[in-house]
């Protein structure tokens, strides 16, 4: 994972996009994790060289490959074995991969923690059911959510490999 400094004025840009976005539906924060998310997206833009576009289906587009960027907020650092998560309803987004970010709620740093291939994702994350309990931090799930640990993921760079893939050779 990569630890960036959060400018003000991506703070600052973000609370504007989250005043003229209002609340989406099926929001579990209710809209509260908005300026976090649009955070998120101008981070992973700046770091891989792509384009923030903010559509449903994506969030970032780098030379055709579209990203959709999932951002939570954080006390602390993470550590590998944490979980990142999509939830069960938002499975239906039309992007290539995930790329997943966690930004301290202080709004000062953020770690980009890498990415995912939407066509693998759901084949290896695991499926928790709303109602129940992660064992691991006794975290009760209120919708179903599919989550992967941080230590799966990769960092996307803008040179492709030679396989027509973004995935860089390092974690």
């Amino acid at each position: 994972m990569i630890q960036v400094p959060i400018k003000q004025s991506h703070v600052e840009l973000a609370e504007i996009k989250s005043k003229e976005m209002g609340v989406l539906k099926n929001s579990v924060t209710e809209g509260d994790g908005n300026i976090a998310g649009f955070v998120g997206e101008m981070l992973v833009a700046e770091y891989i060289g792509g384009e923030v576009c903010n559509t449903y289906d994506y969030d970032v587009l780098l030379d055709g490959v579209r990203i959709d960027v999932k951002t939570k907020r954080a006390k602390f650092p993470p550590y590998p074995h944490y979980d990142c998560s999509i939830m069960g309803f938002n499975t239906s987004q039309d992007c290539d991969y995930y790329y997943f970010v966690r930004i301290k709620t202080d709004f000062t740093v953020a770690w980009l923690l890498g990415a995912y291939p939407k066509k693998l994702y759901f084949k290896d994350a695991i499926l928790h059911k709303a109602g129940s309990i992660d064992k691991s931090n006794n975290f009760t799930f209120k919708a179903d959510c599919y989550n992967l640990a941080i230590h799966k993921l990769k960092q996307l760079t803008k040179e492709k490999n030679g396989t027509d893939d973004y995935w860089c050779i390092h974690k």
